[in-house]
């Protein structure tokens, strides 16, 4: 294989080490609008592992699906921890690389090394509760997002029973967020400014480290009060399972909470309401038998939310594809170029009723997504709800011309124009009783969201005054 190197030259690249080589950049303008072209290029023209350059700084990315199981299912050949990375302990990543407010919060999914295991084991504790359907915390937790879900249908129908909507600013973005306060005991409506914090951390922007610094600042001080007072949230048991935890270390992890259950989520339900009311792939089938984990799976293969996961590192000179991939060299493995992977596509069945659960949407291996249960339980319940809730929903955009946004790690829609037509006029939340908590749920009631800075942003959407 020859390419172009940093002298100019075309040499063997078999052999060549990473920071030699001239790689493309990933994220281009291609890559925002149709990333799956720049993936079929990169294997063209290097197989199934390719050199990329990600906003300055060189990584390998993994397209080919068996290679990327290779990665994800040995942890101890392809270790996690940003220890390992030979380039940023040489300091040549620089201080401001947009990517690394995200990797430098050393919290469950970077973290490597001996301390990782208990803490995962924290982990699995402290989500129990909410993913055991047999828990009355997930049966809890499943009666609040069906609340939520009905809170924002019931807003977005202020403005008639008929009419247009952006279902991912108005419903999808927002409901995560809703469902996240609930896990992690927000008092109230407090944690909505930090949680939108969080997109902002998520999307890499120019804003994302203040906004990483503020998140943690109020993660801690909510930490500081669960270690005082504990609750029946995600917060309190994550303490209680792993004791040892300092404060920074709890609000690290609580930050991985919300971006497990916030622009995951959000996007899930986008690309499975475009999948279902475009009919695309037998997804509508599917939906109309109720089969709504279903219709999701279907969604994760062809449009993964997580398109690229966090760096792993070689333990050692490692070959992968048609490189030597070098010991302390990172390596991202993209689910999104995985699926398309001919090599696993060609095999993948199209048309049946249930599809293949082979798909790497929530990684594999020893270090599979801990919350993908949970996930999928409050994507599942919007999801239904939004098509329980709506006789009518079309797409007010061809499919073709719907705006995307990408990041380095995540893939989901700028908006979500619809237009709607409701079963039933939505009673006003504002007519019924001002409680601030209804009993048993564990929401904040009416006259708490309407003084919340989300709900006063999803109002102004649909121009109605609070």
């Amino acid at each position: 294989m020859e390419s172009q190197v940093g002298d100019g030259g075309s040499v063997d690249l078999d052999g060549a080490r990473l920071e030699t080589i001239t790689p493309q950049p990933l994220l281009t303008r291609d890559y925002e609008t149709r990333p799956s072209l720049v993936y079929e290029r990169l294997r063209q023209q290097h197989g199934p592992v390719a050199p990329v350059d990600l906003l300055g700084v060189p990584a390998w990315l993994v397209l080919g699906y068996r290679e990327s199981l290779e990665v994800l299912q040995d942890d101890a050949g392809w270790p996690k921890g940003l220890e390992r990375w030979r380039a940023r302990s040489e300091g040549r990543v620089p201080a401001d690389w947009p990517l690394g407010p995200s990797l430098e919060v050393n919290h469950v999914l970077i973290q490597g090394g001996p301390g990782y295991r208990p803490l995962r084991t924290a982990w699995d504790a402290a989500l129990k509760p909410f993913q055991d359907p047999r828990h009355p915390q997930a049966k809890r937790l499943k009666t609040a997002v069906g609340a939520y879900a009905d809170e924002l249908i019931s807003l977005v129908g202020q403005a008639g029973g008929t009419g247009w909507a952006d279902l991912s600013a108005q419903f999808s973005r927002p409901l995560p967020l809703m469902v996240a306060s609930h896990l992690l005991g927000f008092p109230g409506s407090q944690g909505d400014d930090a949680l939108m914090d969080m997109w902002r951390v998520l999307d890499a922007g120019p804003d994302a480290e203040p906004a990483l610094e503020r998140l943690l600042a109020a993660l801690a001080e909510l930490a500081a009060g669960k270690r005082e007072k504990p609750g029946e949230d995600f917060p309190s048991y994550l303490l209680a399972a792993h004791p040892e935890l300092s404060l920074e270390q709890l609000a690290r992890e609580l930050f991985m909470l919300l971006g497990m259950t916030s622009d995951h989520v959000g996007i899930l339900i986008s690309n499975t309401v475009v999948e279902v009311i475009s009919g695309e792939g037998g997804v509508r089938a599917s939906l109309s038998a109720g089969m709504v984990r279903e219709s999701m799976n279907r969604v994760v293969m062809r449009k993964p939310p997580l398109v690229n996961f966090v760096p792993r590192f070689a333990a050692e000179d490692t070959r992968l594809g048609n490189y030597t991939i070098r010991a302390g060299d990172p390596v991202w493995v993209s689910a999104a170029a995985a699926h398309a992977d001919p090599l696993f596509a060609g095999h993948v069945e199209s048309g049946t009723t249930v599809s293949t659960r082979a798909h790497l949407a929530w990684g594999a291996g020893p270090r599979q997504c801990p919350a993908r249960e949970l996930a999928s339980t409050v994507a599942a319940v919007g999801v239904s709800r939004l098509f329980e809730r709506f006789t009518h929903l079309d797409l007010a955009l061809p499919v073709d011309q719907l705006p995307w946004r990408s990041s380095p790690f995540m893939r989901g829609l700028r908006s979500l124009p619809v237009r709607y037509e409701l079963a039933t006029m939505p009673e006003p939340p504002s007519s019924r009783a001002p409680a601030e908590e209804p009993a048993g749920t564990g929401l904040p009631g009416p006259a708490v969201r309407q003084r919340s800075s989300l709900w006063r942003c999803l109002t102004g959407l649909i121009g109605v005054g609070r």
